[in-house]
């Protein structure tokens, strides 16, 4: 079993505003259907309103962050899964949902953690 991270970034959305009713109605369809299966670890969105900080190597809080990161803004699934075609097809289901392409990650296998 893997743990995959399914996201997209805000700007990948562009749905109608008469459109984002249906969208949001469709895409918790699909993470009611993760439920149900047990796959689903976590999800939701990042909330771009509050800026990110950073906790440096000597512990200072940094009202900063890395500059690869700065724009991280939009959704995610987190699920566990056997394969990663499984990952695939629920990538799609939430595609499809979103109305907006999802990124497929694996989270690498930790033991420790």
């Amino acid at each position: 079993m893997a743990t995959y991270l399914i996201s997209f970034p805000s700007t990948a959305m562009r749905v109608q505003e008469l459109d984002m009713q249906q969208v949001a109605d469709d895409s918790h369809a699909v993470v009611r259907e993760a439920r149900a299966a047990g796959v689903w670890v976590f999800g939701g969105g990042i909330d771009g309103s509050v800026p990110p900080v950073m906790i440096d190597g000597t512990g200072t809080v940094l009202e900063s962050t890395y500059a690869e990161t700065r724009h991280l803004d939009g959704g995610f699934a987190v699920l566990e899964l056997d394969t990663r075609e499984e990952a695939l097809e629920w990538a799609r289901k939430l595609a499809v949902a979103c109305r907006c392409a999802q990124e497929v990650r694996v989270f690498g296998d930790d033991p420790e953690s």
